[in-house]
């Protein structure tokens, strides 16, 4: 290898598929643009996870939160490297050569737009219907969720149309999800939703709330939705105006740290996760209860996971 690349014409060049491969980690079989993976920046993880856009040469990890480009990735798998190095290291991982350089205009980043085209009433979709018949949550999400039907665009006019179902956040963007992906049309933000004005209930997701809710319909508190972990410290804000607080969140390793810090910033809260014991969430149990396939949402050679929207904005 004559001459490091810049990470300008590294980005440009180098393919995320391309390096995972590389590096011994294939995608789960799946339908769609994205590909998903077992995290390979966790150890707790054991649903796929980590999706990958290589057209637009991005990713995300939903287990942390976190995602980015191709350099972003090798900082984050090679924590011991400086940035120059990560450049390096994947440079020859990939086996890539500097192209020879022409008097060339540089390539402007394309930017992906999403645009809402059509809401409808939960129902309408029978693949809609059916994923949330799969969950167990169906008739509760009638109450709550719409149907939402979008497309992404890009600088080259090339569009894409998508469909899922859809729960609003405080900055009013859908977050969407079907069975094969989970994401936002716009910017993430928490829900809430009013009721109770001293006690109140928060969920990592939606699909946890509604799974609550089936098991709970004469309950009046305030809801409040994180619809990430990322988002906890807007949750906690949001919290601080209620002087109950019962908290569910996930029994695996983010949820157990989410659980810790809220109660670190609340300490009058409740951990009420004892309710569904044994199983990684709310949802889980609830799938149990209806006798519903457990691998419906992520096992190790399943699909049914987490997998976003296509990366936009």
């Amino acid at each position: 290898m004559n001459k490091l690349l810049t990470a300008r014409e590294l980005k440009e060049q180098a393919s995320l598929v391309d390096l995972l491969s590389r590096l011994g980690y294939q995608p789960v079989p799946k339908r769609g643009r994205e590909k998903m993976y077992i995290s390979m920046l966790r150890d707790d993880d054991t649903d796929p996870s980590f999706s990958v856009n290589d057209d637009l040469g991005v990713w995300f990890d939903h287990g942390a939160g976190k995602g980015g480009n191709i350099i972003d990735f090798g900082l984050a798998y090679w924590k011991n490297l400086g940035f120059n190095e990560v450049v390096k290291k994947i440079q020859q991982v990939c086996s890539i050569e500097p192209i020879e350089q022409k008097v060339m205009r540089p390539r402007k980043p394309s930017k992906v737009y999403q645009v809402v085209e059509r809401v409808k009433p939960l129902g309408v979709h029978p693949a809609i219907t059916d994923y949330l018949k799969s969950r167990g949550v169906f008739e509760v999400a009638k109450f709550y969720l719409s149907e939402v039907y979008y497309y992404t665009e890009d600088d080259n006019d090339v569009r894409k149309h998508y469909f899922a179902a859809g729960w609003l956040n405080e900055n009013n963007s859908w977050e969407v999800r079907n069975r094969y992906f989970k994401g936002c049309t716009g910017h993430k933000g928490i829900t809430f939703i009013p009721g109770h004005p001293k006690k109140a209930a928060v969920f990592e997701g939606f699909i946890d709330f509604l799974s609550w809710r089936l098991e709970n319909p004469e309950g009046d508190h305030s809801i409040i939705v994180l619809n990430s972990v990322n988002l906890l410290q807007q949750g906690i804000k949001k919290a601080m105006g209620f002087s109950a607080l019962d908290i569910f969140f996930d029994r695996d390793k983010g949820g157990i740290t989410a659980t810790r810090d809220f109660l670190k910033a609340l300490p009058y809260a409740s951990d009420r996760s004892s309710v569904y014991i044994g199983f990684n969430d709310y949802n889980q149990k609830i799938k149990l209860q209806l006798k519903l396939p457990v691998a419906e949402e992520g096992k190790k050679n399943d699909f049914f996971s987490k997998v976003r929207v296509p990366f936009g904005r």
